[in-house]
């Protein structure tokens, strides 16, 4: 997917981030240090992680700026309440960001954090491909610690089979 609008793409990515809210809104609070082994990312880490990387690395970079992500610990946010704050905080602040970009700014080159240049329409499609990701990995905690997720796109795989044609 090349991105040739910006308003076309922060439409997309809030489709995006609505998906990830349904699953960050039906964590329990208290399995948000919940992990499935020692030194692993937990619940918390994971929201947080998606948080800070969003904003300070892709949104930096994609401002011309050096990266300044310092990890995911409880020193960014501890506790529900403060982990969900951060969470629309730093999204609220990586979309003005994106918002300031002009058509011209998405063949503009950034450099990475490893150093790569590329165009910012490509930095921003990793961004998007970074959320779903760990949107993935929350899905897999939440199974794990016994909660039922939300199917993504309205049905789960089991009601697309019983829909499905049968042979």
């Amino acid at each position: 997917m090349e991105i040739h609008s910006i308003t076309s793409f922060l439409n997309y990515y809030e489709r995006v981030r609505e998906r990830t809210n349904k699953l960050v809104k039906i964590i329990p609070p208290h399995q948000l240090d919940w992990s499935y082994m020692p030194g692993k990312f937990s619940i918390g880490d994971l929201i947080r992680h998606i948080s800070s990387i969003e904003r300070n690395m892709f949104a930096e970079t994609i401002a011309g700026r050096q990266s300044k992500y310092a990890g995911c610990g409880k020193n960014l946010a501890d506790g529900y309440e403060n982990v969900l704050a951060y969470f629309n905080q730093m999204h609220e602040e990586t979309l003005i960001i994106i918002g300031g970009l002009t058509e011209e700014d998405l063949q503009r080159r950034c450099l990475t954090p490893g150093n790569a240049s590329l165009p910012v329409w490509k930095w921003l499609r990793a961004l998007t491909e970074h959320e779903i990701h760990h949107r993935g990995q929350l899905y897999l905690y939440l199974n794990m610690v016994g909660i039922n997720a939300p199917p993504m796109f309205g049905l789960t795989a089991e009601q697309v089979q019983a829909f499905s044609e049968k042979k």
